[in-house]
């Protein structure tokens, strides 16, 4: 619950205070923070009658000095320039104002200086300034994410805002956790190294005071890593629910929009997928598709025995019973139907694009080894006119991924083919993503062949063989996670930031991926907590991928790339 549950404290606290008529007035970054945790109903609930974006209220000039404002935003300068022009005119018959961060002592200044019709109520700092998509899930939901695959001298003052943001992102993490960590990085990144050292000199030199919470007594680790050490979990298709639907037709904010699939009734168009508020999808987002479909049988059939017993009513008392249960009743059919929509859809997706087919060698050429065997495959793949052009194109940067070395000549086989059959993908596409996350580039031991213990445990796997070859992929993280259960994450791989490092084994670890996070990995973290191994993990990053978004911001840092390197 911790995530959700700080967040979900906070905007209690916000609102709980305040008697009487609200209008909740939030920003892009600040409704989606609010929308995962918090229903429209519990808005109601708080007698919140209105919720506005502050941007378009600014449009407004109605007065509704009958209305209480409660503003919820993030400290940006946009939005103090925002408050300054509302707080000049007020609309509103009282302003409480909450940031979502650290404010700064000029922004404060300026605020106070424009309450000249001394209308603020009260101005405090709640700092819930990320995305609680899970418990132990967070997101920044970064438009320009690509920033992390480009050099610092093509556009300096998009990557300090890109790093900006990751820094405020996890400072307000740590200060709704209350700790302050020791924080280390992935060596082989520059950008996680810069991170690294700008969250260490917030937390322990600009804002010390505020992260000085009683100490317990091992300090929590923040471990800064970049998605470049394993890419090949943001390109491989998903076989568990939640993974499978993000990456099949996508989650936003805990939201699936179904606007494109068939004639759904207006309610249904968009449909809520959170662990917090669906009971049948919190017991199974991490179930494979095949037992989806046997328990999601299982819920319509417990739903036509409710439905059946509904028909039957005879006396009075079973009017009356079936009026109390009507809601419970209703929210149990649109749930059942929401779900049956869900996996009919995905179910339709994987047959059209044949992705059993494709996804079998995709998890050969993540696990297992045998070059000669994983190019027969992914050229038979390439010659199928049934599979799709992004398909033919994962299959090409997984295979260029695992044997960049191994096999040049073969791989520019593959180059050509990948062009002459997809000719909508640029050239050298596959080129950028080796410069960018090549086997030079990577730390970690992606493929587990570089280090003896992992040699093992693969032949270990490889012999006691895998459940369901569509899902015996582990995300690279799975194996950082084991590494600091067992006290055995490199300093040499994974250097701390100053002097302070960590003598025992941390009991709370939080790890954030610059440039995304999956729900494969997730999961993994998910799972990994509930071993009880006395470390509680969370995972957090700028964006949360699927391999469409992936290859997108692959694509953009690609054609920004050229054109500054035209232009040097």
């Amino acid at each position: 619950m911790v995530l959700v549950a700080a967040v979900r404290d906070y905007i209690n606290r916000i609102l709980q205070d305040i008697s009487g008529m609200k209008v909740l007035i939030l920003d892009s970054s600040t409704v989606s923070s609010v929308s995962v945790v918090y229903s429209q109903s519990e808005l109601l609930k708080k007698e919140v009658f209105l919720v506005e974006l502050v941007d378009s209220i600014a449009m407004s000039k109605e007065s509704m000095s009958h209305l209480k404002a409660v503003y919820f935003l993030r400290p940006t300068s946009e939005n103090i320039q925002h408050m300054r022009r509302q707080l000049a005119k007020p609309r509103f018959g009282e302003y409480h104002l909450f940031f979502s961060n650290i404010l700064k002592d000029t922004q404060l200044h300026m605020l106070a200086d424009s309450d000249e019709h001394e209308v603020v109520q009260q101005l405090q700092e709640f700092y819930a300034d990320f995305v609680a998509l899970d418990p132990y899930h967070f997101t920044l939901n970064m438009a320009a994410n690509h920033m992390y695959m480009l050099p610092a001298v093509v556009d300096p003052s998009g990557l300090q805002q890109f790093c900006d943001r990751i820094v405020d992102g996890m400072s307000a993490v740590f200060l709704a956790l209350k700790r302050r960590p020791i924080i280390r990085y992935s060596r082989t990144s520059d950008i996680a190294k810069r991170i690294a050292h700008e969250a260490s000199k917030l937390m322990y030199q600009q804002e010390s005071g505020l992260f000085d919470f009683r100490r317990t007594e091992v300090s929590p680790l923040l471990l800064i890593i970049d998605r470049r050490d394993d890419p090949v979990t943001a390109l491989l298709n998903q076989w568990t629910y939640q993974a499978m639907v993000h990456e099949l037709i996508g989650i936003q904010d805990n939201k699936v929009n179904l606007k494109n699939v068939g004639k759904l009734p207006k309610d249904q168009q968009e449909v809520v997928l959170s662990s917090e508020q669906d009971a049948f999808f919190k017991a199974n987002m991490y179930e494979n598709f095949g037992d989806i479909g046997m328990n999601i049988k299982k819920m319509v059939d417990d739903f036509q025995q409710v439905a059946k017993s509904n028909q039957n009513i005879q006396t009075i008392e079973d009017m009356a019973k079936f009026v109390d249960n009507y809601p419970e009743y209703r929210k149990m059919q649109g749930n059942v139907s929401k779900h049956v929509t869900l996996v009919t859809e995905m179910s339709k997706i994987v047959e059209e694009r044949k992705l059993m087919l494709v996804s079998q060698t995709e998890q050969e050429l993540a696990c297992n080894g045998g070059q000669g065997a994983a190019f027969e495959a992914v050229t038979n793949l390439l010659n199928n006119d049934n599979i799709s052009d992004v398909d033919r194109l994962r299959l090409v940067m997984l295979y260029a991924l695992r044997y960049e070395k191994e096999s040049p000549v073969q791989l520019m086989q593959l180059f050509n083919k990948l062009a002459s059959r997809s000719p909508k993908y640029k050239p050298g596409l596959v080129q950028f993503l080796l410069k960018q996350a090549g086997v030079d580039k990577r730390t970690g031991d992606l493929y587990g062949n570089r280090d003896l213990l992992n040699i093992a445990r693969n032949m270990a796997r490889g012999l006691k063989g895998v459940e369901n070859v569509y899902t015996q992929h582990q995300p690279l993280l799975f194996q950082t996670m084991e590494n600091i259960t067992r006290g055995r994450l490199r300093d040499v791989d994974y250097p701390y930031v100053g002097n302070h490092f960590q003598q025992a084994r941390p009991q709370e670890v939080v790890i954030f991926v610059v440039g995304g996070t999956t729900y494969e990995e997730s999961r993994s973290v998910a799972l990994q907590n509930s071993t009880n191994s006395g470390i509680r993990f969370i995972l957090g990053g700028s964006s949360l991928l699927n391999s469409k978004r992936f290859l997108k911001d692959l694509e953009e840092a690609q054609r920004i790339a050229r054109i500054s390197t035209n232009m040097l």
